[in-house]
């Protein structure tokens, strides 16, 4: 199943409502359909952000890109999605990850648990979730809990599930309950830090792309599928600019393998243009997200698309 497109880009920063707000609706008009908010300390809190961007806008939708599950409780997460998906009138997607910077955790006096044993709360997050969306755990004592406007994820009791990863248990879970899934193209360097990463190779894509889709099964069909871009680097001399970024995303790839990732967008917009199309056609990636400082330069590239 070939979807159309879909145009996002995620926020960093917020120098103030104006600000924000006129990035939104330039970026609207602009072509862009989803403006997300990340989860890092240091960033601003996500869903007052995305309460401000759609009461700016006029059909963008808004998003996690995405929640650290174990920084949440699950029943006040829920209270927080289901607040702002009426708040924005049912425009919010729910980004749920694991969490990879460890300093994060040690900033906020959160335990820093192994990788599976996040990987079990974020899925237990997902199921908690379900539940307290659920109209039958609607009247609590304290009075009626806010119930998300949409009832498409979390097994049809609220928002649209986004779920990104690259291992296997990340990517098991998203197969059994996201509508959107990106397959990420970071993966963490052995031997360093956690938060250290390298770039994907459009060979690890195309593997990590047939598990997921194997675990999805019949799922797979439903699913839409998300690209995050690390950067679009307009330039005439695409050759050049890729070695210049090996450095960047990861000293062991070629010249070829940074022009050929699905994660990088080198050259002029047409160029940019036909490699999505070209990754739409590999990996089935219809959604396709940059980075806030790259947002303008993309600005060409959804407009060819869209036309």
């Amino acid at each position: 199943m070939v979807r159309d497109f879909r145009f996002s880009f995620n926020i960093f920063g917020i120098p103030s409502r104006e600000a924000l707000q006129e990035v939104c609706r330039r970026a609207e008009s602009a072509g862009f359909d989803t403006v997300f908010a990340a989860d890092h300390l240091g960033a601003p809190a996500p869903f007052p952000v995305l309460v401000a961007a759609a009461d700016a806008t006029d059909q963008m939708r808004v998003g996690t890109l995405v929640l650290n599950a174990p920084f949440w409780n699950p029943a006040l997460l829920a209270r927080e999605v289901a607040s702002t998906d009426i708040l924005t009138g049912g425009r919010l997607e729910v980004g749920l990850g694991a969490g990879h910077m460890k300093w994060e955790f040690d900033a906020a006096g959160i335990p820093w648990a192994s990788f599976g044993s996040r990987v079990q709360t974020l899925e237990k997050t997902i199921t908690e979730l379900g539940r307290f969306f659920t109209t039958d755990l609607a009247e609590l004592p304290g009075g009626k809990s806010p119930q998300p406007v949409q009832r498409i994820g979390f097994e049809g009791s609220g928002p649209p599930l986004i779920i990104g990863g690259t291992g296997d248990r990340v990517l098991t879970v998203a197969a059994r309950h996201a509508d959107i899934i990106g397959v990420a193209g970071a993966y963490q360097v052995a031997g360093k830090p956690p938060g250290t990463f390298r770039l994907a190779t459009a060979t690890e894509t195309d593997e990590r792309m047939r598990f997921v889709r194997e675990r999805a099964g019949e799922r797979s069909d439903r699913i839409e599928w998300h690209l995050l871009v690390q950067a679009v680097v307009p330039t005439l001399d695409r050759r050049a600019a890729a070695a210049d970024m090996i450095s960047r995303f990861g000293s062991e790839m070629s010249v070829d393998e940074v022009l050929e990732s699905p994660y990088l967008l080198i050259g002029s917009p047409e160029q940019m243009a036909e490699q999505l199309l070209a990754n739409r056609e590999r990996y089935g990636f219809s959604y396709v997200t940059v980075h806030e400082p790259f947002r303008e330069a993309f600005e060409p590239v959804v407009e060819r698309l869209r036309s």
